[in-house]
């Protein structure tokens, strides 16, 4: 987290924003606005980023990061997307690994296509 004001027990939003700026080398529009409209929302993202992702977690912070974008495109979170993209490259993260981790997100949405049709198939061979 970053520092807070002398006095204060927590960071100002415009701290925490910046923070994840600089974590994903962007922030969602999304995120910007919820801020605006209600800032214990994006406190509550980020402390529940913390739950997920603890200080001194067993994933490094490159697989996180990769398991977060292929989640996102499972999803379909488009923002999420965009942002695992932007930390992805803040990163520094191989461009193999990247397209590793998208083709595992689409192998997966494959296999839930599958398993959702089991009843169609059931009917095609009966």
């Amino acid at each position: 987290m970053p520092e807070v004001e002398k006095g204060n027990s927590e960071p100002t939003i415009e701290q925490v924003l910046g923070m994840m700026r600089q974590m994903m080398g962007s922030l969602p529009a999304a995120m910007e606005k919820a801020a605006r409209v209600d800032e214990s929302l994006v406190r509550e993202h980020v402390r529940s980023r913390g739950y997920a992702m603890p200080a001194g977690g067993v994933l490094d912070d490159e697989t996180r990061t990769l398991l977060y974008l292929a989640s996102a495109i499972a999803a379909g979170s488009r923002a999420c997307i965009d942002a695992m993209a932007n930390r992805a490259k803040t990163q520094k993260i191989a461009r193999a690994k990247v397209l590793e981790a998208f083709r595992i997100a689409r192998f997966a949405l494959a296999t839930k296509a599958i398993g959702e049709a089991e009843s169609l198939f059931e009917s095609l061979s009966s």
